[in-house]
């Protein structure tokens, strides 16, 4: 759920989400917005799911961008160690 962001070590953005999936072990779970492009999508979810990564789909890059505290919409965040 979208409550694992609140307080939780977290990484906003494809770059730092991909950099998080790099490190073995760092991420906890991984959140996509739908809406996002599928280009940008696509590519980490593929990665998470070598990564043994759970993946949770937002229905919106607006409303995953407001959990995370950013006043703008954000394809892609995570919850690291």
């Amino acid at each position: 759920m979208l409550n694992e962001l609140n307080g939780a070590n977290k990484v906003i953005g494809t770059k730092q989400v991909r950099r998080a999936l790099g490190h073995a072990g760092k991420t906890v779970k991984v959140f996509l917005a739908s809406d996002a492009d599928p280009r940008v999508t696509e590519p980490l979810a593929r990665l998470a799911g070598e990564m043994s990564v759970a993946v949770e789909m937002i229905p919106s890059m607006k409303e995953l961008g407001e959990v995370c505290g950013i006043a703008v919409g954000s394809a892609a965040a995570a919850v690291v160690r």
